[in-house]
């Protein structure tokens, strides 16, 4: 019994100093320091693939995804695509009632008008286009069917909430959709190593995140030669930023999210951007040059 009980401790004891030797302490202790006097709730995971590095402040935690969730959403496309239920060029037809009021491109279309799927996905993707994004959640299958990706993918968190039975609660608390940093970057990282659907849609779904027209806030700090997939988010008090940047010395990753900003202007200087801008030059200079 003795023994046993050793061994157990041991192998405990080795699971943490595992996880100690991961932890990017330095770093942690500065992220800590830029997000000491944020008026709000923040979340950030990082991690740096080549040496498996990472930071956890607040990652674990339930977050809105704001667009965010448009992720999840490519992947429930993408499985369709991948059953040949859908066709990446396949025309569809835009109807008035698919209209979400705002400042949308697809808004715009007349009743009727054709436009192919592969061109919705990049409005969604690059543009966040909420008309085209509501869209494909209902042909991805509902977000029932995308939230069942998601938990066989291993995500307990991160969840479709709007036009989805039974998630009326969580609608109301985060709104269209829910994640965690850690989530968020996990998810970005296996679809990185080709592990969502398959390789050749993990691949596609990269090329897609690399279009980004919101491009001012965490992507600005980074050298336009450097290949950055990402989506970002926000409502009235949440930012949200998730990239994978083709760094030079190695790819990393890092999600950072907030929620009940005191700030809820819609300027650039709000202060959930101009932190997600510090973060991510400071993981530029960190992990990039």
């Amino acid at each position: 019994m003795f023994n046993r009980f050793c061994y157990a401790l041991l192998i405990i004891c080795i699971s943490i100093s595992s996880v100690a030797q991961k932890t990017d302490r330095k770093l942690e202790d500065k992220l800590r320091q830029l997000t000491a006097d944020f008026k709000g709730d923040v979340g950030i995971y990082i991690k740096q693939l080549t040496t498996g590095k990472t930071v956890a402040i607040q990652a674990d935690s339930i977050f809105p995804t704001a667009s965010m969730v448009k992720i999840p959403i490519l992947i429930g496309i993408m499985d369709k695509l991948n059953k040949k239920e859908l066709s990446y060029h396949q025309p569809l037809i835009y109807k008035d009632s698919l209209l979400y009021e705002g400042e949308d491109i697809l808004g715009s279309f007349k009743d009727g008008e054709t436009i192919q799927l592969a061109k919705i996905m990049m409005l969604m993707m690059t543009t966040s286009d909420n008309t085209a994004s509501l869209w494909l959640q209902s042909l991805a299958g509902t977000g029932s069917r995308i939230n069942e990706l998601m938990a066989q993918l291993g995500l307990e968190h991160t969840r479709v909430n709007s036009r989805t039975p039974g998630r009326k609660d969580n609608q109301q608390i985060y709104g269209w959709g829910q994640t965690t940093p850690r989530e968020m970057v996990t998810l970005m990282e296996m679809i990185y190593r080709g592990q969502v659907i398959d390789k050749a849609a993990s691949d596609q779904m990269l090329r897609i995140m690399g279009r980004n027209f919101w491009d001012e806030e965490a992507i600005s700090v980074h050298p336009p030669t450097v290949f950055i997939a990402s989506k970002n988010g926000a409502v009235n008090a949440s930012r949200s930023e998730t990239l994978l940047v083709m760094a030079p010395k190695g790819p990393y990753i890092f999600s950072i999210i907030t929620k009940n900003q005191q700030d809820q202007s819609w300027e650039p200087e709000n202060e959930g951007w101009v932190l997600a801008r510090k973060v991510a030059a400071l993981l530029w200079e960190k992990y990039g040059k």
